[in-house]
């Protein structure tokens, strides 16, 4: 199975749209190229499975994934520019179809139940074997969520409070957006570019479980983590 990716970033497979009927086809997405091409390399060993494209970032991948239409979407937790999580949130109404297998380089309780809320049908950890990520694709595809064995049991005495996990930064946010600036206006207040605005509105949407930036203002106002003047 040849990915004719020719080694680049941000590629989508020339034969994608020529894949067998019944074939899951698999967009991946890791800063780190060995990464990539390892997890592209076993999909090459499994008849039933296509590498359809390939991605450095999350960025990278909300820009060319959905051209892929893939089934399954294997992607790393902890990127440059854009992380997992935003990624995943940003290609969801993208790819309303697609399931998403998150790999974690380290056991992250509270990242990897993140990714999960956020609609992961599973984390893994990088140091999986292929069995197990070719079987959490599969039970993906088939709608199948599993849980990642590496993650320990929440405990109930000591539920996190909501927004707690909020950076300085995304507070920041956060207090303009409740103040009503629309994303251009924060650029100009905290001289930062578009990009960056859109990647901590959505990493606040979803520390907030928050489906739009109205609904995040009210969760940050009910839960005292802004205050209006």
């Amino acid at each position: 199975m040849d990915m004719n990716v020719d080694g680049k970033q941000g590629a989508v497979s020339g034969s994608a749209a020529g894949t067998t009927k019944g074939t899951i086809r698999v967009f991946v997405v890791d800063d780190h190229p060995m990464i990539r091409h390892g997890v592209a390399a076993m999909l090459r060993s499994e008849r039933d499975m296509h590498c359809v494209g390939e991605a450095g970032d999350g960025d990278e991948a909300v820009r060319v994934a959905p051209a892929a239409q893939p089934h399954v979407v294997v992607m790393d937790l902890r990127m440059p520019r854009m992380g997992g999580i935003a990624a995943l949130l940003a290609l969801q109404p993208l790819l309303p179809q697609t399931r998403f297998v998150m790999l974690a380089s380290a056991v992250e309780p509270n990242e990897m139940r993140r990714a999960l809320a956020a609609g992961a049908a599973s984390v893994l950890l990088k140091n999986a074997s292929a069995a197990e990520v070719v079987q959490a694709i599969r039970a993906a595809h088939q709608g199948q969520p599993t849980l990642p064995a590496a993650l320990p049991p929440a405990a109930p005495d000591t539920p996190q409070a909501l927004g707690a996990d909020l950076t300085q930064r995304e507070h920041d946010l956060l207090v303009l957006m409740a103040r009503g600036y629309s994303n251009q206006e924060i650029c100009n207040a905290l001289s930062i570019a578009m990009p960056t605005v859109k990647f901590h509105v959505t990493h606040i949407l979803a520390k907030l479980r928050a489906v739009n930036r109205t609904e995040a203002v009210l969760v940050a106002l009910r839960y005292k983590l802004v205050e209006l003047q």
